[in-house]
């Protein structure tokens, strides 16, 4: 009886097993890359879609301008969207082209970008897409260019947070952006997939945007013009030199609703494309798209704990009703370690220190924020722009 229980549990917890072992291989692959050597040469414009970002945009072009790349050879254009404030005039003044765009209809990120695109002039070889409330490093488009010299046509930087230390929430967002957008990407680019993209220090050449044009308008376009991409036959290359640095909010009234927008984004992804790109991918032997595929399937880390702890839970109590321990206890618990072993490379990769190990104590209420957040349901839009409330800056 012990065995037909057992063997029940590991059927059941097939799923757990799975996403557990995926965090797992891409812990283990997760290794500092080797850097290409940086190269000028080509010719970039960052573009930088902008709603009501008067206050801090003038920072973000600054940055841009600021980096170690000769300055003939990229330009800087803000795509001031919808704009009520003085956004335009700000970023004009700090230095950069704009571009103003004023549509009732066609709203949101992915319109001002694909705006900005179908503008392009002949001679730029590749855009780089920056947030409006971004600092980049200096090295940024030196890395873009030595991975267009290899020929890469879709190419995300590491996005990391800016304001790590305003509070727990935001140093638990940097150790999760350290697992999801570095352990992750590194693993990936290492087995030649696509890193996937995140919507912040994106850069695409001109050919990529004439062949697969950018049609992508949902609150999660970024992950939606990856998926095009992959079916294009383009695998998004990873940067692991050259960062972006977004800034999070901390408040809880302005993150839930920025998780609900993006949760509820994603929610509709999975559900029109996952299918489709599973079917896809084994017919056509793509392991670009099958993991496409996977990633959309792949549950929410906070999901993935959740899972494992009740699988460890139901082993743990049968093993007590049948008086032995049954081998799906070793295998959960060898879940579990495998989650934790996952947050805490991305904690090692993550910057935020000793500080941040203390606020890991934090997560379980944070696991429990977002399973509220999904009780709730959807009240956002996903389809406009919604500005998220910025920290204040201290002058």
């Amino acid at each position: 009886m012990s065995f037909l229980t057992d063997l029940l549990l590991w059927v059941l917890g097939l799923p757990v097993l799975a996403s557990a072992s995926y965090l797992l291989l891409a812990t283990l692959l997760s290794r500092k890359m080797v850097e290409p050597e940086p190269v000028a040469g080509r010719r970039f414009r960052f573009i930088v879609p902008a709603h009501n970002e008067s206050l801090g945009i003038a920072d973000t072009v600054k940055s841009l301008l600021g980096v170690d790349y000769p300055s003939s050879e990229f330009d800087v254009l803000v795509v001031a969207d919808n704009c009520q404030d003085d956004t335009a005039a700000q970023a004009r003044a700090a230095g950069a082209q704009v571009l103003e765009r004023h549509d009732d209809v066609h709203r949101g990120k992915g319109h001002a970008l694909h705006y900005a695109f179908e503008r392009l002039p002949s001679d730029i070889d590749a855009v780089v897409v920056v947030d409006a409330d971004t600092l980049v490093s200096s090295n940024l488009l030196r890395a873009f260019a030595a991975r267009r010299a290899q020929g890469a046509h879709a190419i995300q930087a590491d996005y990391a947070v800016r304001n790590p230390h305003a509070s727990w929430r935001t140093r638990l967002i940097a150790i999760a952006f350290g697992s999801f957008h570095i352990v992750r990407s590194r693993a990936r680019e290492r087995l030649r997939l696509s890193c996937g993209l995140r919507g912040n220090g994106m850069c695409f050449s001109a050919a990529v945007l004439v062949q697969v044009p950018h049609q992508a308008y949902s609150i999660v376009e970024d992950v939606e013009y990856g998926i095009r991409l992959g079916e294009a036959g383009f695998r998004v290359h990873y940067a692991d030199e050259a960062h972006v640095y977004g800034e999070m909010v901390s408040g809880a009234a302005a993150a839930r609703s920025q998780r609900r927008r993006w949760e509820d984004g994603r929610k509709e992804l999975v559900r029109r494309n996952a299918k489709r790109l599973f079917t896809a991918a084994v017919a056509r032997r793509d392991r670009v798209l099958l993991d496409l595929s996977l990633d959309l399937l792949l549950p929410p880390l906070s999901r993935i704990f959740v899972y494992c702890l009740l699988a460890l839970c139901a082993a743990l109590g049968l093993s007590v009703i049948e008086g032995a321990a049954l081998s799906s206890v070793w295998g959960f618990s060898g879940c579990l370690l495998a989650v934790a072993l996952y947050v805490l490379r991305g904690w090692s990769v993550s910057g935020t220190g000793v500080r941040g190990l203390f606020d890991l104590g934090f997560a379980p209420v944070y696991v429990l924020w977002k399973a509220g957040i999904r009780a709730r349901g959807q009240k956002d839009s996903t389809k406009t722009w919604v500005r998220t409330k910025r920290e204040e800056r201290a002058d």
